[in-house]
């Protein structure tokens, strides 16, 4: 370490009094030590499958993006859970899809609430069942998400483009008026049916953990007042249902969602019923 009379001559073209620099190498100091803090608290925080799903989610979405380009694969239309009535679909997409995402925010969003609620309730439910939890909310998801497609896909709409007067738009047509034009059409319309992320899985986490802590104060977005875990993940729920039956957002899967919740709420029923899961010092009491 080099005293401070040195430091004072290697930073005399700047005009600096020794006891300025100094006290500009402690801030400096701090804030690295902080910065090491703040890494190592991150590191305990991350419980071992909560990790391992956040690289495994990163590492699919760089991969999908650098394929893409290269022009190898497109791992967002093989890998993702398409209709099970259409010529694209394969069983392993309802796991595959689960580390795919459409963009950025997507992603954002996504592993936020993994990064969140992720590492309490692992450490309420053990590594292993934690895995298993998430793995069975994603599934059901996906599962739910089949479903709906079964019955609703001919009520549906599409995008085609009409052109008129030398112009070209793009307007949405029902899909049984598009199918009475074009029957050619019916495989590229069932194979356009395709779901990709793990929010199915974090709507179960996040239910999980308003079991589990159902007390814990939540600042969520746009709203300057916290609420209770309990409330905000029933409240998220019902707005899913709401936007779901509407149609709001039409291109967000909103029962996909919802099929995370019902698969997670119904595994806990059963593990609480069964023993498998035992209440323990973490529910009830914060």
């Amino acid at each position: 370490m080099l005293p401070v009379c040195d430091i004072f001559i290697n930073f005399a073209g700047l005009n600096l009094k020794p006891v300025v620099v100094a006290r500009k190498l402690r801030q400096q100091r701090e804030k690295n030590d902080i910065i090491i803090m703040r890494l190592n608290d991150i590191t305990r925080r991350l419980t071992p499958a909560t990790l391992w799903l956040l690289v495994a989610n990163v590492v699919m979405f760089v991969a999908t993006i650098l394929l893409k380009q290269l022009g190898v694969i497109d791992l967002r239309w093989t890998l993702g859970a398409h209709y099970w009535g259409s010529e694209a679909f394969g069983v392993y997409q309802l796991l595959t899809s689960m580390f795919l995402h459409a963009d950025l925010m997507h992603l954002f969003f996504n592993m936020f609430a993994l990064f969140t609620f992720g590492p309490w309730v692992e450490r309420a439910f053990g590594t292993k069942r934690f895995l298993v939890f998430y793995f069975v909310c994603g599934l059901g998801a996906g599962l739910v998400q089949e479903l709906v497609w079964q019955f609703t896909w001919q009520s549906m709409s599409v995008p085609i483009e009409v052109t008129e007067g030398g112009a070209t738009r793009v307007v949405d047509m029902a899909v049984t008026q598009v199918l009475a034009e074009h029957p050619d059409w019916l495989n590229g319309i069932l194979n356009s049916l395709c779901a990709i992320g793990a929010s199915g899985a974090m709507f179960g986490v996040m239910l999980a953990f308003a079991v589990c802590f159902p007390n814990v104060p939540l600042y969520l977005f746009f709203i300057p007042v916290p609420i209770k875990a309990k409330w905000a993940v029933l409240g998220y729920g019902a707005l899913e249902l709401v936007f779901g039956v509407s149609g709001t957002f039409s291109g967000v899967a909103h029962f996909a969602h919802l099929g995370g919740l019902l698969f997670g709420g119904l595994l806990i029923i059963i593990w609480l019923k069964t023993g498998t899961l035992k209440r323990n010092p973490y529910y009830g009491n914060t």
